[in-house]
């Protein structure tokens, strides 16, 4: 098997491994409900996308 030639220096090491952490998601204000949505997705709240009903959402009872 293959050894490697000279050891891998601590900064080289750290920073292969310092970009791991994820983005938050992008969110955006719902033109029907005013909710908080993210891009290209249907609103949980309303059923809504690109101004046309596309899922029926059932209303909870309060």
């Amino acid at each position: 098997m293959a050894e490697p030639k000279r050891k891998t220096s601590k900064q080289r090491k750290h920073k292969r491994v310092a970009n791991w952490k994820l983005s938050a998601p992008t969110l955006m204000e719902c033109p029907q409900c005013h909710e908080m949505k993210q891009t290209h997705r249907v609103c949980k709240h309303c059923g809504f996308y690109d101004g046309k009903q596309i899922v029926e959402v059932k209303q909870e009872k309060e």
